[in-house]
């Protein structure tokens, strides 16, 4: 339980981490009509941070389901 519980913080703030490295629509100018509101195609290290965040976010729903599943048996 306290392996998951361990797991369940670090995929949480890699979580965190790798959302708020994700700079598209940045700042103030976006909550105002500031984006430019084209086509826009994810490249590089954009691409790979959003596969990262599918994963992590993807083992975090995991983990909190393990967690349910050991805490009630």
């Amino acid at each position: 339980m306290k392996f998951i519980t361990i797991a369940q913080l670090v995929v949480a703030l890699g979580l965190t981490v790798s959302i708020l490295m994700q700079n598209r629509g940045s700042g103030l100018s976006s909550a105002f009509g500031g984006d430019f509101g084209g086509y826009y195609t994810k490249r590089g290290v954009e691409k790979f941070l959003f596969y990262v965040s599918i994963f992590l976010g993807v083992c975090f729903i995991g983990l909190a389901i393990a967690t349910i599943v050991v805490a009630n048996s």
